[in-house]
């Protein structure tokens, strides 16, 4: 197995950082700095600023229903950070962002590699929210910000959106800019009130309260990766924030 696959799947980090750290410095393999492409075998010591890392832990993944106020950053000095909030055993990572004056769903793991899978931007996942803006929404406003606006010296996808409510609305993204759905609406005169993410590919937020948590089924899992021979490693669906122990801090 390649260094950065072995590194990636002990899920201290993404591959794309592994290779980081190997170009670096910062990686050994049986006290020799590993290179690009070094192989690592079975009983190899493979280490990290001196720091042995180990086989493959369990996989977690889970689905939270993040609340207005928590930072979607795995820097544990910034208050409020999502990692703190969760306070799983486990060393786990946001998959994507959600800016902390939004709410809703957001998936943590602590598989790097599912991480790149998801991000990628080729694979066109979608992300619907339900917005309210500051003023009713016009038939006008709704074919604008369907066609695609120019925000961030570019122009986004276009996109499905429908009317739920005089100032309300659900739109669907493939896409993922900074503060995108913000920023259209700024375009066009309209401030976003409340914004909140109700749903990632097939996964609903559903009756998960504001703050909860919980694993995903094996078949949530199959159906996002598209694989039915997918099987998540992890215990059946239990919602609650702070009850599990907080993880022990790998320093790398």
């Amino acid at each position: 197995m390649r260094v950065n696959k072995y590194i990636s799947e002990t899920g201290i980090c993404s591959r794309r950082e592994a290779d980081e750290w190997i170009a670096n410095g910062r990686v050994s393999i049986n006290g020799v700095k590993a290179q690009l492409g070094s192989q690592v075998g079975e009983g190899d010591d493979v280490r990290v600023d001196r720091q042995r890392i180990g086989t493959k832990p369990k996989s977690v993944y889970i689905m939270l229903n993040k609340p207005v106020g928590i930072t979607c950053t795995t820097e544990r000095h910034i208050q409020g950070n999502i990692i703190d909030f969760v306070g799983h055993a486990e060393r786990i990572f946001p998959v994507g962002r959600l800016d902390k004056d939004s709410e809703g769903l957001i998936l943590l793991t602590n598989n790097g590699d599912i991480i790149n899978q998801l991000l990628r931007s080729e694979n066109h996942h979608e992300k619907e929210y339900a917005v309210t803006v500051d003023k009713p929404v016009t038939e006008v406003f709704l074919n604008k910000m369907a066609g695609g606006v120019r925000i961030l010296e570019t122009v986004t996808k276009p996109c499905k959106i429908r009317q739920t409510g005089k100032c309300e609305f659900n739109i669907i993204l493939t896409q993922g800019l900074n503060r995108q759905i913000r920023r259209m609406c700024e375009v066009f005169s309209y401030t976003v009130r409340h914004l909140r993410r109700v749903r990632f590919v097939n996964l609903k937020l559903g009756a998960l309260k504001s703050g909860q948590w919980r694993n995903l089924t094996e078949v949530e899992l199959s159906t996002l990766l598209g694989s039915e021979h997918t099987k998540p490693q992890s215990h059946q669906p239990k919602a609650g924030q702070g009850l599990q122990p907080r993880p022990k801090r790998l320093k790398l």
